[in-house]
């Protein structure tokens, strides 16, 4: 978590607790904003996404008693370490820990000491004025991951577990993250010393900044790694066996905790994300939980009415029973057939009537309907349309 984050992000306002909340009001406030904003209940929702993580950063850094201390004494500091006219800090140090200022080191007296202190343990390279360290880093957690999985109609309602091929960059396994060639190891940096960072004085103030020899690292690599080439980090490619639930619809995003890239310095791996791709089916489709299904009937079924065979998906067929006088496009439900779901029971297949008309009648069927059409002939049913069509 970077320094600038502490500066501009009000995280108690996040959880929405008060600065004095006590840790079982802030895990209870997390949990309740977690459960409501987490992408599985927030199916495509790009906010609710975004909101979540907010709330996991504000939780991850009140629910640790030093970073929370450390958080709220850089936002206790006058004017939230901003410069004000007439008074405070004469600059703006929100910009430049922006520009990759480091920790803060003393180089005169009183409140700069404290400065210096403060920044030392948020870049967690020692306490306070004057202390070296060997350069170590805070453990940071591995970024998120997205990928996309296509799956046929069938494994989306079955449930299926996937391989998913993953590359991202992690510890270089040839130096081992050294950076330096088999054999090898690197050297201390004569400019740092091994911190890491060097000291960049500001009238009373001293600001650390990384150090512009060994970029931060501490070290320098005389004979660097002919794979990572002295970075000490490489792209890998794995292989992760994804359990993608029954009933996964399509568009739909699944997180996979722990499965994204590798952190760094001992911190923990990131999210996998996957985005749900299901391939249409020729013969039922998908509305929700529900399934739906068009099937033809006769005019002679519609109108007078019949039982009929309807297929249901990987099921044996159902019978449906039409009522006399059935319109084209009607819907009928039949329970427990659709899609399913988290707790174990399923949607339903919605049928719609199709109802067809003849394209060639036979003798008997023209004077059936001939004889049909006449004794409706008193029968107009378009005469109130076009009275309404005539209506200013």
């Amino acid at each position: 978590m970077s320094t600038k984050d502490y500066l501009e992000k009000d995280y108690y306002k996040v959880l929405g607790v008060a600065k004095s909340a006590s840790q079982e009001e802030i895990k209870k406030s997390y949990r309740k904003l977690a459960r409501k904003y987490h992408p599985d209940a927030n199916k495509g929702d790009a906010d609710a996404e975004e909101r979540f993580k907010e709330v996991s950063e504000a939780y991850d850094v009140l629910s640790d008693e030093k970073r929370r201390k450390e958080y709220d004494a850089v936002r206790s500091m006058p004017g939230g370490f901003r410069g004000q006219q007439g008074g405070g800090f004469p600059f703006d140090l929100g910009d430049l820990f922006g520009q990759g200022a480091g920790a803060g080191t003393h180089t005169g007296g009183g409140a700069g000491e404290r400065i210096g202190d403060l920044f030392g343990g948020l870049f967690g390279r020692g306490g306070g004025a004057g202390t070296r360290t060997t350069g170590a880093r805070r453990a940071r957690r591995g970024p998120d991951v997205e990928t996309d999985v296509t799956l046929s109609f069938a494994r989306a309602m079955n449930g299926v577990t996937v391989p998913i091929k993953l590359t991202s960059e992690a510890g270089c396994n040839s130096c081992r993250g050294t950076g330096a060639k088999a054999g090898t190891v690197p050297r201390v940096c004569p400019s740092c010393e091994g911190t890491g960072h060097e000291t960049r004085n500001l009238g009373s103030f001293g600001f650390q900044e990384p150090c512009k020899e060994c970029h931060g690292r501490g070290l320098v690599v005389d004979d660097p790694c002919p794979i990572c080439h002295g970075s000490g980090r490489a792209t890998g490619t794995r292989t992760i066996q994804a359990r993608i639930p029954a009933g996964v619809a399509d568009g739909q995003k699944i997180r996979l905790k722990g499965k994204g890239a590798p952190g760094e310095n001992g911190g923990p791996n990131g999210d996998l994300y996957v985005n749900i791709k299901v391939k249409p089916h020729h013969v039922f489709g998908r509305s929700g939980d529900n399934l739906t299904l068009t099937v033809p009937v006769t005019f002679p079924e519609a109108a007078l009415g019949a039982e009929i065979q309807v297929p249901t998906f990987q099921g044996q067929p159902v019978t449906l029973k039409l009522p006399e006088g059935t319109p084209n496009g009607r819907k009928f439900r039949v329970k427990g057939r659709g899609a399913p779901r988290r707790d174990g029971t399923k949607g339903d297949l919605l049928v719609t009537v199709d109802v067809q008309v003849p394209h060639k009648l036979d003798g008997d069927a023209r004077d059936a309907l001939v004889r049909l059409r006449a004794s409706c002939s008193g029968e107009d049913l378009r005469t109130e349309l076009v009275q309404q069509a005539r209506q200013e």
